[in-house]
């Protein structure tokens, strides 16, 4: 039965989890990453408090019905791209499964994310959760940055299919610049960036808050939110930036409406500034984080240069976005420009240290947009899950992850197969029970 349905696809994020089936080009729900819960602290017995934990242990939302109870608790069980509560997160994908793909977990296999650095215990809690909760058939937890590649070749800027590549992944919660070569990702030289899409939200909201006293506090992040979405952009020269607001404010200052959720008036704010200086963070990092002021064209240019010498090249030649945060306009431009800045530069240095004598060889720079971008991860999951599922064939695969079972432990076994680039069969692997030794 699981060979012949569509595997389902799930991409859990810090912000946002994406779902769907495999096959589809985009993924089908898309729902907020957190869970509302009743948190009582009744005095009484303790049979009666176990009777009532047991109750409310099935009073729960999830997404935006979470969202929208004010009398609940929510909770964010990932954080930075990691799972914090394992508890939480089981129960969200209880609801995942029933109430949105509205699947029996018995007759699809599944294929998950992980991020970078991914610890061995994450991927046993989530093999555990899967075969012991819900008795999945199949299940392969897939390397984010890798998906991400494989869905970049869609892009008409791409005229090779490769494995190879730098990958910014820049979600909610996180921002990671993550080296592939041939498949691999090398995580030695991963960096992390603590600016993602949540702290330009707050940058913005601070922006607002300063001029715009119009704003209902309550609503001050959401107005932020909504602000940062639909007029936002990258500049490319942040003086001239400001120069065309001073001059012609009438022609570049746009208007934001929004209703304000207890007098159900509405209000209006002009939106100024906010909308280049909200993502020029990832740039002048400084701005928002004082502790932090590497700009991501340098982390980038940092993660290639530790990389071994004879990939960077083609490290450099495929540097693909992902995620929701490199949605905003000219983005991949601003980045190539001063990635290449920075390259010619040291080329530049190595010619004069030379006196002259040695005549590097340029280096190109590219970075890769497509439009696919926002659901780079879920789309390449769904295109390399429907390509194995439907053919029934489970080899040539990159690695496959073999659970089986001692006692309480689940122990992951890598296996490598060749690999074979003629085809997307390269990414995916399934567990079958079949497969499972106890």
């Amino acid at each position: 039965m699981a060979a012949r349905l569509p595997a389902c696809v799930v991409d859990c994020g810090t912000g946002y989890t994406k779902l769907g089936y495999a096959g589809n080009t985009e993924p089908q729900f898309i729902v907020p990453s957190c869970i509302a819960i009743k948190e009582s602290a009744k005095v009484g017995d303790q049979a009666q408090r176990r009777m009532m934990k047991g109750v409310d242990d099935l009073d729960f939302y999830i997404g935006d019905e979470a969202v929208d109870k004010p009398t609940y608790s929510t909770k964010w069980p990932i954080r930075h791209g990691i799972v914090e509560d394992w508890d939480l997160m089981e129960r969200f994908m209880e609801q995942i499964i029933f109430k949105y793909l509205r699947a029996e977990p018995e007759d699809h296999y599944f294929l998950l994310t992980e991020p970078p650095l991914n610890t061995p215990e994450n991927r046993e809690y989530t093999a555990e959760i899967m075969f012991e909760s819900f008795n999945v058939p199949g299940l392969y937890i897939a390397v984010q940055a890798v998906l991400a590649l494989a869905a970049s070749w869609t892009s008409r800027q791409v005229g090779e299919r490769t494995l190879t590549g730098t990958v910014i992944d820049s979600g909610d919660g996180v921002t990671h610049v993550i080296p592939v070569a041939e498949g691999y990702v090398i995580g030695s030289c991963i960096k992390h960036i603590p600016i993602a899409g949540r702290d330009i939200t707050y940058f913005t909201q601070q922006l607002l808050r300063e001029r715009e006293v119009g704003i209902p506090p309550e609503q001050s992040l959401e107005t932020a939110k909504a602000v940062k979405e639909r007029f936002s952009y990258v500049c490319p020269d942040l003086v001239k930036e400001f120069s065309k607001y001073d001059t012609d404010g009438s022609k570049w200052i746009k208007q934001y409406t929004g209703i304000n959720s207890v007098s159900k008036k509405e209000f209006t704010i002009d939106v100024g500034y906010e909308r280049f200086l909200g993502p020029e963070i990832f740039f002048h990092p400084e701005f928002a984080n004082p502790d932090f002021t590497q700009p991501i064209s340098e982390v980038v240019d940092e993660v290639i240069q530790n990389c071994p010498i004879d990939v960077r090249r083609p490290l450099y030649k495929n540097v693909v976005l992902s995620g929701g945060s490199t949605m905003f306009r000219d983005f991949g431009r601003r980045l190539q420009r001063d990635l290449k800045r920075t390259v010619d530069a040291r080329l530049k240095l190595s010619e004069e240290l030379s006196g002259g004598k040695l005549k590097p060889k340029p280096i190109d720079v590219q970075v890769i947009t497509h439009h696919m971008q926002r659901y780079a991860v879920w789309f390449g999951g769904s295109m390399l899950a429907s390509t194995v599922s439907t053919s029934n064939r489970f080899i040539n695969v990159r690695s496959s992850f073999f659970v089986t079972e001692r006692g309480n432990q689940f122990l992951s076994v890598r296996k490598c197969f060749s690999l074979n680039t003629s085809n997307c069969e390269i990414l995916f692997g399934l567990v079958s029970r079949s497969q499972v030794s106890f």
